[in-house]
């Protein structure tokens, strides 16, 4: 049976077009809706254009009041019937409550080899640290931030006279491989952890 597939976006949402690009074929899941949290973000234009289906849910009027703003998220997503939500630069947390029934289903994507440097700056981070390698890495969602087994990792040198804009486009070069490697093995069923 073909998984069907959410993936959130507050962006351009290159991850996105990069999973949405290798689901064909074999593949054992398909895109069923780009949900995000922006109605201007480049990837709810992009995946329009595709015919995939969008929803939008503006976490602005929802103030502080992040319980409102998912148990919206949930009635956009409940027509769609997922199996699997993938988070490809969703820049809002997530809650327990939203978590908690979808766990062991989320994924997300994060710039960095985790655990090292959760949250934001990652690249900045790890240029201050002086670490040699970066990287990116796909997880399992828990409710703890950027927590959860890891899924993926896929590693980038750091050169002399990098700059945080300059890592940061190698990493994003690899994210665009591993994201969809990892969920073509994640929704065929398999968790053994891909390394690129």
């Amino acid at each position: 049976m073909t998984k069907r597939v959410g993936i959130f976006v507050s962006g351009g949402g290159s991850n996105m077009r990069a999973l949405v690009g290798d689901m064909t074929g074999d593949h054992a899941a398909r895109p069923a809706v780009v949900l995000s949290n922006n109605a201007d973000a480049g990837g709810i234009a992009w995946a329009q254009s595709q015919g995939i289906a969008t929803e939008v849910v503006d976490h602005r009027p929802f103030g502080s009041d992040r319980a409102s703003f998912e148990m919206a998220i949930d009635a956009a997503l409940a027509p769609y019937d997922l199996d699997i939500i993938c988070l490809a630069g969703f820049m809002r947390v997530l809650t327990a409550g939203f978590v908690a029934p979808w766990q062991g289903r989320i994924l997300n994507i994060h710039p960095s080899l985790l655990p090292k440097y959760k949250g934001l700056h990652t690249h900045a981070r790890a240029l201050a640290a002086g670490d040699k390698i970066h990287g990116c890495s796909v997880h399992l969602v828990t409710p703890a931030l950027d927590d959860g087994p890891i899924l993926g990792q896929a590693t980038v040198p750091i050169e002399p006279g990098d700059t945080e804009d300059t890592l940061a486009a190698r990493v994003l070069e690899q994210e665009h491989r591993l994201y969809p490697a990892v969920l073509r093995q994640f929704a065929a069923g398999h968790t053994a952890p891909v390394t690129l």
